[in-house]
């Protein structure tokens, strides 16, 4: 298989959580510092590079992190101001870029093949990091290749606050030292058996033929294989055609029952937030749908702080409703749309605040897996 070579940005913004807050309030910066619950519960939603040396990880308990580095600052974090910030670097990359993907919420891909015949991408992607950094204040390191795969791995090997190239035909030279878990995918157990058979830097790794590595780990042998040469084909998934999730109901007969309509309201809304949990996602806009006898369809958004749960989404949704709903009109039709999707769910349900939330979702989506979505809903939607 032949390496398809493009060119792709990989943006990461540094440790994303803490520069914003060490932004907002500069005492808090050179410092271990950790974003995330008090320091006697909870767990660690990130960390700083001071933080780092002393062990600490994200995800890891609160009380871990404390006994390591007991001289750390703590603090809540602020979920609406990872939003805002996460908003401005996506609009300034948004007016600079052909075509970008927004991987997280705070993580981009810029597909710029075609770009270099008309300039240096090299020096456009350094500029446009520039501009990021100088407008938002936030640091932020990136990665040029051939491939989604290369450029973020180019872009871990430039943190923090770096940058790095790798030119097409140099994948295999520059992917042969690194230790084999840097190829994205490989986690705890993966990375043990390879250990376990010798295969310590993906140079290892790429020594083995794919008929070796299908026969010791199966399948997933060949692909890892592929990825050792820096064989990778995945695309940039423009962000503004990035999928949205939405569910509307026509109903049968025309109505203005208002009791009726909240339900629905609430029963759409409950419904699409969990298909936005199911897969790991947070939205960052909701939209509700209203079709009038007529056929006059209006269709109304806000922008809110990201997030997958339906207490949060719920107010918003009943807000657009109640703000543009024609008083004693009835309605055809209903639907509630849920957009300005971005991976991220599990890194933002680490936050103290959303910690026990997301175990109590956790448990309601449980028992929607195992009964159907019907099986457990609000009262206000029965």
């Amino acid at each position: 298989m032949s390496v398809t070579h493009r060119t792709i940005a990989h943006f990461d913004l540094d440790a994303f959580f803490v520069s914003v807050e060490c932004i907002n309030n500069p005492s808090l910066k050179g410092i271990p510092l950790i974003v995330g619950g008090s320091k006697e519960r909870g767990v660690v939603a990130a960390c700083s590079y001071e933080a780092r040396k002393f062990g600490i990880q994200s995800a890891m308990p609160m009380a871990t992190a404390m006994r390591l580095c007991p001289q750390a600052t703590v603090v809540n974090g602020t979920r609406s101001e990872y939003t805002r910030y996460s908003r401005w670097v996506t609009e300034i990359i948004s007016a600079k870029a052909p075509l970008f993907e927004k991987a997280s919420i705070d993580e981009f891909y810029l597909d710029l093949s075609g770009m270099e015949r008309f300039f240096d991408t090299w020096c456009w992607t350094i500029d446009l990091r520039n501009e990021i950094t100088n407008q938002t204040g936030l640091p932020i390191s990136f990665g040029l290749a051939s491939n989604k795969m290369m450029a973020k791995i180019a872009t871990n090997e430039a943190k923090p606050n770096g940058y790095v190239q790798v030119k097409p035909g140099m994948e295999a030279a520059f992917l042969s030292p690194l230790p084999v878990n840097a190829i994205p995918g490989i986690g705890k157990q993966t990375h043990q058996h390879l250990l376990s058979l010798g295969i310590q830097t993906i140079g290892d790794l790429s020594a083995r033929t794919p008929a070796d590595l299908e026969f010791l780990l199966g399948a997933a042998g060949p692909e890892l294989w592929n990825k050792s040469q820096g064989i990778h084909n995945s695309a940039v998934v423009p962000y503004q055609e990035a999928k949205s999730i939405s569910k509307e109901n026509t109903f049968d007969t025309n109505t203005s029952d208002l009791d009726f309509i909240t339900r629905e309201l609430v029963r759409m809304t409950e419904s699409v937030a969990y298909e936005l949990r199911r897969d790991d996602k947070i939205a960052g806009c909701i939209a509700v749908k209203l079709r009038y006898p007529d056929f006059e369809t209006t269709t109304h958004q806000m922008a809110i702080d990201y997030t997958c749960f339906d207490d949060e989404l719920l107010p918003a949704a009943r807000m657009l409703f109640q703000k543009f709903y024609r008083k004693g009109q009835a309605i055809r039709l209903l639907g509630v749309r849920l957009s300005e999707l971005t991976n991220g769910a599990t890194q933002t349900n680490l936050f103290e605040d959303n910690e026990k939330k997301a175990e109590l979702y956790a448990a309601i989506d449980a028992v929607k897996e195992r009964f159907g979505k019907a099986a457990i809903a609000r009262g206000r939607a029965i």
